[in-house]
């Protein structure tokens, strides 16, 4: 019987084994970051040398100081317009997000599930396929060359407006809101005090994922802008390591540049990923 057992009992990888898988793929994708850090304390020759960082060699003062100075300072101006462009275009997306998400929860109308599928359609539809037609809308109406260009397609957001249908029905219970509506509360009034604060994990996760994706976005604003001082920092490197082939000093500019970037990011992770991970297991247990 108990060979019978040891035979029949799943085989199933030892904790050691696990654990150096785990390591090696932590460490492959450590990899860029680790190399991006190395690579930011060298200048133009020795990056393209290969020469290895030693205390001679460890220039990430110099490296941060040019990128600051550079064409008096744009870099700065470019990544004030990452942060303007993500930060409030996320905000304003989850927002919209979780209000629309809550009416499609909340209310019913005629037509409702099919609203909802034409949201579930616009989720196929690659953003790199409608940059042309929201240029020619935006030039139409003179939006072209202008942060605008870049902000209003960002309010827009269809798998946004399905994980807030999602998060909805597994964080606001209907009794809640009846509740709310029985004590005099206007619908308005419900969504704001009541529905809103349920469903905070949502919102920061729609927010987490908008503002990555506004971030690193590049054929947007690359359609829209030709103005260098409206560049978003994704597209302002880009401008500067077309250059490197002709003027190699822009190479430690475009790395350091690079490194800096990855901040908020990061930093938006670390700080909300208590809410990210809540949200993460909405509508898991009922």
């Amino acid at each position: 019987m108990s060979t019978l057992a040891a035979e029949r009992r799943p085989w199933t990888m030892s904790k050691v084994a696990v654990n150096a898988v785990l390591l090696v793929a932590a460490a492959y994708m450590l990899m860029p970051l680790g190399w991006l850090l190395t690579a930011a304390t060298k200048n133009a020759g020795d990056l393209l040398s290969g020469q290895p960082v030693s205390a001679e060699r460890f220039r990430l003062g110099e490296n941060l100081s040019n990128l600051f100075s550079t064409d008096g300072g744009l870099y700065v101006r470019w990544y004030a317009n990452s942060l303007l462009y993500a930060g409030v275009g996320a905000t304003l997306c989850a927002f919209i997000c979780i209000a629309a998400g809550y009416a499609l929860h909340v209310y019913r109308f005629r037509g409702k599930e099919k609203l909802f599928g034409l949201v579930l359609l616009g989720v196929m539809v690659p953003m790199t396929a409608l940059a042309l037609p929201m240029y020619l809308v935006a030039s139409e109406v003179g939006l072209v060359n202008t942060y605008w260009a870049v902000l209003l397609p960002c309010l827009v957001n269809p798998f946004g407006v399905y994980l807030a249908r999602v998060f909805c029905a597994g964080y606001i219970p209907t009794e809640v809101l009846e509740a709310a509506r029985i004590d005099g509360a206007t619908e308005l009034r419900t969504f704001w005090s009541v529905g809103l604060r349920m469903v905070t994990p949502g919102f920061f996760t729609i927010f987490l994922f908008q503002f990555t994706s506004i971030w690193n976005n590049f054929f947007l604003p690359l359609v829209m802008l030709s103005d260098n001082s409206l560049f978003p920092v994704s597209l302002g490197l880009y401008s500067w390591d077309t250059q490197t082939s002709a003027f190699p000093e822009f190479y430690p500019l475009v790395v350091t540049g690079s490194l800096l970037a990855i901040i908020p990011l990061v930093t938006a992770f670390v700080i909300l990923q208590r809410h990210w991970k809540a949200g993460l297991t909405a509508g898991a247990v009922k």
